[in-house]
């Protein structure tokens, strides 16, 4: 069995990502704002996940969680989670905002609350997720990065 390894994402990444988020229905309109802070799950050489989060301050737009359907339910999209809040931590972020058609259960099994998306930090409702690439029947989840986050 090939070891699937998480780790930041490279330029060269940005095809097999955008991909991945085309094939399973999520947005890619403004993914490069948030290049510089994905993190990728290869396998293979093949990449078979992915997070980001786009900076805005001291708040993040949690985006672009994928996980390859043959992959899902292994685990893998809470570790791509839990290493982008770690990359949004180290950059000052506190505040990290999922916008998601699908996932709002997942999202709060992994402590992200439900927001009013009207209550996000204008810099945030500026980005092209909220200004048109996911519609507004999007839901907002929120959840504040935990000291032990912010520290690493």
């Amino acid at each position: 069995m090939i070891e699937i390894e998480i780790e930041p994402a490279r330029a060269s990444d940005r095809r097999a990502i955008e991909t991945l988020l085309q094939a399973n229905g999520l947005p890619t309109a403004g993914f490069e704002l948030a290049l510089g802070t994905a993190v990728v799950a290869h396998e293979g050489g093949r990449v078979v996940g992915c997070a980001a989060v786009e900076p805005y301050g001291s708040a993040g737009l949690l985006r672009s969680v994928c996980v390859d359907p043959g992959h899902r339910g292994s685990g893998l999209g809470r570790r791509l989670v839990e290493r982008a809040e770690a990359v949004a931590a180290a950059r000052g972020i506190a505040d990290l905002f999922p916008l998601t058609e699908t996932a709002a259960d997942w999202f709060s099994r992994l402590g992200y609350q439900p927001d009013r998306r009207e209550s996000a930090p204008g810099p945030l409702r500026t980005s092209p997720e909220f200004t048109g690439a996911c519609p507004v029947s999007a839901a907002l989840l929120s959840k504040r990065l935990s000291r032990e986050a912010l520290a690493r």
